[in-house]
C-alpha cells in the first residue's frame, strides 16, 4: 500500500508526515525523514489496526494531490 507523505523543513530537521493518520516523523535529511515514517507508520498500524481499513479506502479514492494558495486577511 503507498500512503501520502508530507515533507517539510522545520529548523535543521526534516518532518514528514503521514497525511490520515498524522503518524509523524523527523530526520536529518529528506531520505531518513521519508524512511521514518515508513517504520513509525508500522508500528502505528499494529498498535491500532482499524486504522488499516482507512488507509485503504482513502487509497482507492485519491484522485490528486493539490497546492491551495491561501491569502492572508
Amino acid at each position: 500500500m503507498r500512503v501520502r507523505v508530507v515533507v517539510w523543513l522545520e529548523e535543521d530537521m526534516y518532518v514528514a508526515r503521514e497525511v490520515t493518520t498524522g503518524v509523524t516523523s523527523q530526520g536529518k535529511t529528506v531520505e531518513e525523514a521519508i524512511k521514518n515514517p515508513r517504520e513509525a507508520l508500522e508500528l502505528y498500524l499494529e498498535e491500532v489496526p482499524e486504522a488499516l481499513e482507512k488507509l485503504e479506502r482513502l487509497d482507492r479514492g485519491i484522485v490528486g494531490v493539490l497546492e491551495v494558495e491561501v491569502g492572508r486577511g
